[in-house]
């Protein structure tokens, strides 16, 4: 594989080392607000794999011309979806740090290990 096919897959090679930089924070850390930015960075790594999955060369915006009949357009549907999913990532994001705050009014603390102690 030469530097030029590496560089080619560079938005696939961002997208692999976000979900893994995300997934590692959900799994290893044990702050729950670390453990909410890997989520949120997972989230991201997903929505980067739809956007790059929608990019169609010579696309257009799908509207259609009876003077070009023979035009490629492009799939408006993952960008729909990304639209959809972001409002439920940061919907996700604000039960998840209204869940922690009501845990560190109960334990005084929002470190994961500690909490599993004081039960």
């Amino acid at each position: 594989m030469t530097l030029i096919e590496i560089l080619g897959h560079f938005n696939y090679w961002v997208f692999a080392i976000l979900l893994m930089v995300g997934f590692y924070a959900v799994i290893v850390k044990h702050n729950l607000i670390k453990k909410l930015i890997g989520l949120s960075i997972f989230q991201s790594a997903v929505f980067l794999m739809y956007i790059t999955m929608d990019k169609v060369e010579g696309g257009t915006a799908p509207i259609i011309q009876p003077d070009l009949p023979d035009q490629i357009y492009s799939n408006p549907l993952p960008q729909v979806l990304i639209l959809t999913a972001i409002v439920v990532g940061v919907s996700t994001l604000a039960l998840g740090l209204s869940l922690i705050v009501r845990i560190n009014e109960r334990y005084g603390t929002i470190e994961e290990d500690e909490i599993l102690e004081a039960d």
